[in-house]
């Protein structure tokens, strides 16, 4: 298979993707990335690949070998049953697997993202995996049911920061806050400078101008 610049690309995205998704599930996850573009060195990216002893350049296998034929027999729709399953590899390692199709151009499947969970891990490890913060920090999220709602926890975050702090003169408050606001990136949101007037009990050319002013 031959792909072509746009099919790289999301090859591309995939790659960069994993390195994250990685890092969030933990080492007793093995991520594999395959592009079709050779079936004999198919692997482009793999994270974890001790687990199988497999690396960059490494050959598609024979259970997503299967599922690309069923597709081309039956359709995209008999993927489904690939997409979790459980396995045994030739070591006798239990997996919780999936085989996930990469779509590119026109909808042709050109690559695929395989997920394999080994179950024997130690408990020991992956608790390590999901509670080591040594290398994490720390941040607060608060996930709004809207819009609005996420507008007005940002600026009661903003007007906490700003009035706790006694270096601000109270003529400079609005406008500190409102480059907090802007630094978290509040005002690329569709109506925020609406929203946060309101919170602020100022109009919106007051919040325009404060904008206008940031960076200067």
């Amino acid at each position: 298979m031959k792909l072509t610049k746009t099919d790289k690309l999301i090859i591309d995205s995939y790659a960069v993707m994993m390195e994250s998704l990685s890092a969030y599930l933990g080492s007793a996850y093995e991520i594999s990335l395959h592009s079709l573009e050779d079936y004999n060195h198919s692997v482009v990216k793999i994270m974890n690949g001790y687990h199988s002893g497999r690396s960059v350049g490494a050959p598609l296998t024979d259970l997503a070998l299967n599922m690309l034929k069923r597709i081309e027999d039956e359709g995209l729709s008999s993927s489904t049953s690939y997409t979790v399953y459980h396995a045994v590899n030739s070591a006798g390692e239990r997996l919780k697997s999936s085989t996930i199709p990469v779509l590119g151009e026109n909808g042709r499947i050109i690559g695929m993202l395989c997920i394999n969970f080994y179950m024997d891990t130690p408990l020991s490890e992956i608790m390590q995996s999901l509670t080591d913060t040594r290398t994490m920090q720390t941040e607060r999220e608060h996930f709004a049911s809207s819009i609005t709602d996420g507008i007005s926890t940002a600026v009661a975050d903003a007007r906490a920061q700003v009035m706790n702090d006694p270096t601000i003169p109270a003529v400079n408050k609005n406008k500190e806050l409102i480059r907090i606001l802007h630094d978290k990136g509040i005002f690329h949101i569709k109506d925020s400078v609406v929203e946060v007037a309101k919170a602020l009990g100022i109009s919106k050319n007051t919040v325009y101008l404060h904008l206008r002013g940031i960076g200067k």
